[in-house]
């Protein structure tokens, strides 16, 4: 997190844990505004890298699941990368700005995926530069979300996965009630305030909950290289293009398409217990082996912890589920409909 943009949420009331805004002082109350209250929060979970160059769009289309080339100028995709074994090093929700594509994706594995996608460059007149340092992310949720932005004078994105620039940076319309501002730095703290008028500021865990909620998982390091994007539904989000030529894991990708070999699917999750991307999860008919992983976890307005969670089929039909350890705490799967 840009060192600026810490001090100034600390002296908003920010409560900050290894780079993560958990709270504004009022967790528990956060998290049930986010059910049906307007908020704001700081997405510092997330960080942006900047493709461009002459070639940036054919070097993306060359290496993304999505289809890069027809990309829009006001529109917003979600996307991966993938390893040659068709798993998903990174996802991304990708956008344009002006000639340029931004990647944005889980903050812990910008440096690595930074580095990586640099290597795939060679002779491409293509250029890579982590923006973190000097953007923003700010979240705005809710139903009077649309309305909050007018009301400060930043546009609004006419339909979900759309994008509207302005003076400091651009809005993307995830859905009908979030929107995701990115922003200059400079910008951010101005624009913080006048939104703080009409929403409710909350930790970045709550809109990590909104996104459990939507049904959209995000690659982080503990969970890079585990999952075929059919696993996370990555198809149904738009996120792969089955008509495109040939990038990183293509083969294993449609050959798992339409061979119809997806065993294991997303499903949203709960337990009294905390739980963690990356954690196993077990059932009583797969010991000593799991069945399935936790994708992403955020604490739950009602109690307890919601996730999204890849689990093989058979087992999650069958129920008698735990987390961590075959032991452990018991979970709730219902599976994510589109």
């Amino acid at each position: 997190m840009n060192a600026s943009w810490q001090d100034f949420l600390r002296a908003a009331g920010a409560r900050i844990n290894d780079d993560l805004v958990t709270d504004f002082g009022d967790p528990d109350g956060e998290r049930v505004a986010a059910s049906d209250t307007t908020i704001v929060s700081p997405l510092v979970h997330l960080a942006t890298l900047e493709v461009g160059g002459a070639d940036a769009a054919d070097f993306l289309h060359q290496q993304l699941t999505s289809d890069v080339r027809h990309l829009a100028a006001d529109a917003a995709q979600y996307s991966a990368w993938c390893s040659a074994k068709g798993r998903m090093l990174a996802s991304f929700l990708l956008f344009r700005n002006g000639p340029d594509f931004q990647l944005q994706l889980s903050a812990d594995l910008r440096s690595a995926v930074a580095k990586r996608l640099q290597m795939f460059v060679l002779r491409s007149k293509v250029s890579v530069t982590d923006r973190s340092g000097d953007r923003e992310i700010v979240g705005v949720a809710g139903p009077q979300a649309a309305a909050i932005l007018q009301g400060v004078g930043l546009p609004v994105p006419a339909r979900p996965m759309t994008s509207s620039t302005f003076a400091s940076g651009t809005i993307i319309c995830l859905d009908g009630s979030r929107f995701e501002i990115i922003i200059a730095g400079t910008a951010a703290p101005a624009v913080w305030d006048r939104l703080l008028a009409s929403a409710r500021p909350v930790g970045t865990t709550v809109w990590q909950w909104l996104e459990i909620r939507a049904g959209v998982p995000l690659i982080t390091e503990p969970t890079k290289e585990e999952f075929v994007p059919q696993m996370a539904d990555f198809e149904a989000l738009g996120a792969v293009s089955f008509h495109k030529g040939c990038y990183p894991g293509q083969e294993i990708i449609a050959r798992t398409q339409y061979l119809g070999k997806v065993k294991r699917h997303l499903y949203r999750a709960h337990s009294l217990a905390p739980m963690a991307a990356g954690d196993p999860i077990y059932s009583a008919a797969s010991q000593p082996h799991a069945c399935g992983m936790v994708a992403n976890a955020a604490p739950a307005p009602a109690g307890g912890y919601d996730a999204l969670a890849v689990v093989q089929e058979s087992f999650a039909d069958a129920g008698d589920l735990a987390v961590a350890t075959a032991a452990g705490p018991r979970i709730e799967l219902e599976r994510v409909d589109r």
